[in-house]
């Protein structure tokens, strides 16, 4: 059995790219925190984050090429991301292609704003996802929450509960039915 976290994600970055706010302007990077289960002959769990920059690709290419380069067969893998965007286009083809490929990988993704669901081409790679069997949902107060104290550097000075910016709530449910609109 095996844990490990990897470095933490400044306070700054996470309350102004995870903010899920309608228009994100100047929020053109992708913060991803993930949690990687794994079942099998060698169990344990794996955190941290991953940002656009690491790698020289977006978050979701460095953790299929750095984080997760292959799935054993022996195992199983359960696998959590905490994403301040939804995937664009190229990103969650890829996404599908690998569940289709690796049956023995549940992916759940939790995001803070939609990235372009206006878009069709955006609405079908949604949707190819749900398909492959993708988990993919909004993230709620209580989940920023758990991104805050699991995830986020606490700075010295700062308060260590989270604290909720005004029209989270708001926010939440416009875009949970923007996505129930688009999977249905």
């Amino acid at each position: 059995m095996y844990s490990r976290l990897r470095e933490r994600l400044p306070a700054f970055f996470f309350k102004f790219q995870f903010k899920n706010v309608e228009y994100s302007s100047g929020r053109n990077k992708t913060f991803l925190c993930y949690i990687v289960e794994t079942q099998g002959k060698e169990s344990g769990t794996i955190r941290g984050y991953l940002e656009d920059e690491h790698a020289a690709a977006h978050a979701e290419d460095a953790f299929f090429n750095t984080i997760l380069p292959e799935c054993e067969s022996s195992l199983r893998y359960n696998v959590t991301w905490y994403v301040s965007s939804s995937p664009c286009v190229a990103c969650a083809e890829r996404i599908a292609e690998i569940l289709k490929k690796n049956k023995n990988l549940r992916l759940a993704i939790l995001v803070s704003r939609l990235f372009m669901w206006e878009e069709p081409e955006m609405q079908a790679v949604l949707k190819k996802m749900k398909a492959a069997g993708c988990k993919l949902r909004i993230m709620k107060p209580q989940d920023f929450e758990y991104v805050w104290q699991n995830f986020v550097e606490q700075e010295e000075g700062e308060s260590k509960d989270f604290v909720p910016w005004e029209d989270i709530q708001e926010n939440f449910l416009y875009y949970e039915e923007k996505l129930a609109e688009v999977l249905h």
